[in-house]
């Protein structure tokens, strides 16, 4: 039994059919990151109906820049331009609301935060957890796309360490077949976060 080919209707990155605005692409978008600029706003101490909000704001940004944005050395990966975007839409929340934000850490956190100037280049916060959600949520996404002879293969060899030559015989493939599934899903994965984990 081999492994057969997957669709090739998604061999575009995820941000380049954004741009082509792909109503799909907006979708896995937003399923991928939606709740990582939500996290970002709850941590800012937005209330969950006021963060629900920024984060439409954020997108609708996303929607107006994302032609403009280039992913090189001089401005960065997606994540940081999508947390420069959540950083300023927060504070302009905080700015028509005409109060502080009541930031996670209690009254010593509030202080840091409302002692950084608007413009401040605040780092982009490098949490692994986000990264794992990330990737979590985008391996619901791509499943889709495979054989269940291909996701299996890949499963079992990435994600549960097995042996080549003992998935291939579980799985009644070559080893060749199970490497390629393996190469495939990797592949998908990498076109669908845009180098973004």
């Amino acid at each position: 039994m081999a492994v057969s080919s997957e669709p090739s209707s998604t061999s575009a990155s995820l941000l380049q059919r954004v741009r082509r605005l792909d109503p799909d692409a907006w979708e896995r978008l937003s399923a991928l990151y939606g709740p990582v600029v939500y996290g970002w706003c709850r941590r800012a101490g937005l209330h969950e109906s006021d963060a629900a909000d920024a984060m439409q704001d954020v997108f609708r940004s996303v929607f107006r820049g994302i032609g403009e944005f280039q992913k090189d050395g001089r401005s960065g990966s997606f994540r940081g331009w999508l947390w420069a975007i959540t950083r300023n839409q927060v504070r302009l929340f905080f700015r028509k609301q005409g109060r502080v934000p009541q930031a996670f850490g209690g009254s010593d956190a509030r202080q840091r935060f409302a002692e950084q100037p608007d413009g401040a280049d605040d780092p982009e916060p490098d949490d692994a957890e986000v990264r794992r959600q990330i990737l979590h949520r985008a391996l619901d996404l791509v499943r889709g796309d495979f054989t269940p002879a291909t996701w299996d293969a890949f499963t079992r060899i990435t994600l549960q360490g097995e042996a080549i030559a003992d998935v291939a015989a579980a799985l009644g493939l070559t080893d060749n077949a199970v490497r390629q599934a393996k190469f495939r899903v990797l592949r998908r994965l990498r076109e669908e976060l845009d180098g973004q984990i």
